[in-house]
């Protein structure tokens, strides 16, 4: 079985604020081969980085020296739910997702193991993408407390493309309607936990300092007419965080819109994931120099648009371009630095992909 990885189009540092996310699975992924040893442990191979680890059945004799540990937690939920293993496996791990790249390696790791241990040992409910998603949200995010959101966690699960409501888990599959998608590496290592939580920090507090004078705020309802009147309440080193939420609500929304036309524009489409960047870049400062770079120069190439990747700091850059300039696009994003530079296209989620 196996698990893609996944592109944040529209909503970055918008889920753990509950509003709503649009993103894809695409046809890069995390695979898992399994088969059973007779231990009373399991032994994840990782040809990939060179690693074995062993991982016992019952959690609690495992002693682990890391702070982030996905198997023991992954397993730790899956106990929970009544997923208890009766015996170990050899599991054999690899993946073209691009680590720490911004499209989700992470989450496809907690996501597909869920999704093995379920298919090997049961549990106490059905097996559902919506189960897979929630108990890799509970692996990842609740069990180390860390400040992410659901999105990588159900489109993983789900695939496709989805509009995800993050307030009740909610979701609608929107479909490949997209045209030619070009992914570029940037070779920068993004900054994850540390970036979320200092954006997640500022946008909660403004939103909180605004319900402190208007109770009856909601940040789901405003718009972005409505920015302008709370600056003075929020002074200079708040307001950018509550005008990036509204407008990439907005943003959002809109795209849901084009998305659910019969035939999308995809310039549009380009158009608003590029407004969507300058959001991320200029209000919560999470882009970095050369992916700004590698995407002026797509443009100039022919891209429609595009915007970074994943929680911000490095990573990629996405873009979306009609399919007769995909080769010049490549070229321009490797003269712009790019370390790789691919077309990807939309996939289906770890659920249809068992074999």
């Amino acid at each position: 079985m196996r698990a893609p990885g996944r592109v944040c189009l529209f909503g970055d540092h918008q889920d753990y604020l509950g509003l709503p996310i649009i993103a894809c699975a695409i046809n890069r992924y995390m695979a898992f081969r399994a088969i059973p040893n007779g231990k009373e442990y399991f032994e994840m191979v990782l040809p990939d980085v060179g690693q074995t680890r062993i991982i016992y059945i019952d959690p609690e004799q495992q002693k682990s020296e890391k702070p982030i540990d996905f198997f023991v937690a992954g397993l730790r939920v899956a106990r929970r739910h009544g997923c208890v293993p009766s015996e170990g496996l050899t599991v054999t791990l690899t993946s073209d997702i691009p680590i720490n790249a911004g499209v989700s390696s992470s989450s496809a790791l907690v996501v597909g193991w869920i999704h093995l241990l379920l298919k090997a040992f049961g549990c106490n409910q059905k097996i559902t993408p919506d189960l897979i998603a929630k108990m890799a949200y509970e692996a990842e995010v609740v069990e180390h407390h860390s400040p992410g959101g659901k999105m990588d966690q159900y489109t993983i699960a789900i695939g496709n493309s989805i509009f995800l409501n993050t307030q009740n888990d909610t979701y609608s599959i929107l479909g490949s309607k997209l045209e030619t998608m070009i992914l570029a590496e940037s070779g920068i290592a993004k900054e994850t936990l540390g970036t979320l939580k200092n954006t997640r920090e500022l946008a909660e507090k403004a939103i909180e300092k605004i319900l402190f004078q208007q109770p009856n705020f909601n940040i789901h309802k405003a718009t972005v007419e409505d920015i302008p009147k709370y600056e003075s309440i929020l002074g200079p080193h708040l307001f950018p965080y509550f005008d990036a939420a509204v407008t990439n609500h907005y943003l959002t929304q809109t795209a849901l819109a084009e998305f659910q036309q019969p035939k999308p524009d995809a310039k549009k489409m380009g158009v608003l994931m590029t407004h969507h960047h300058d959001v991320l870049k200029n209000k919560l400062l999470v882009s970095h120099p050369k992916i700004d770079a590698m995407l002026e120069a797509a443009q100039t190439a022919g891209a429609y648009g595009g915007k970074i990747v994943g929680s911000g700091g490095g990573g990629c850059a996405v873009v979306l371009a009609p399919k007769e300039s995909e080769v010049d696009i490549i070229q321009a994003f490797m003269k712009a630095g790019a370390k790789k530079a691919y077309p990807v296209k939309i996939s289906n989620g770890s659920c249809h992909h068992d074999a």
